[in-house]
């Protein structure tokens, strides 16, 4: 299950920064048509841009290397991902383990 929501997660983080990548694009090559000054544009390009790289380095930097090791490390580190992946709990490809679906409350 660990390895799927990394991957999950990883390509969720993917999409998010190619969309940061062509907004950035357009609002920088266009900050008119969005009632913007080109320099708030491109602070904003800025910023998205590098929120979403931060997401992806958080994920392989400080995340990936520490699931499955023993002790508290791992286990921090897999808290972490299921944080980072819970955002996306709804989207139709989130891959659910059978132990957070049968925690509904109501017996099987």
């Amino acid at each position: 299950m660990t390895a799927d929501l990394v991957s999950f997660v990883r390509a969720r983080f993917n999409e998010e920064l190619e969309k940061a990548r062509f907004a950035s694009n357009v609002v920088v090559t266009q900050p008119g048509r969005f009632g913007v000054e080109p320099e708030e544009a491109a602070k904003h390009a800025r910023f998205s841009v590098a929120a979403a790289e931060a997401r992806l380095a958080l994920l392989d930097d400080t995340v990936v290397p520490y699931l499955g090791t023993a002790g508290p490390g791992g286990r921090n580190a897999e808290f972490q991902l299921r944080l980072l992946a819970a955002p996306y709990v709804e989207h139709r490809d989130y891959p659910h383990d059978e132990k957070s679906a049968n925690q509904s409350g109501s017996p099987t």
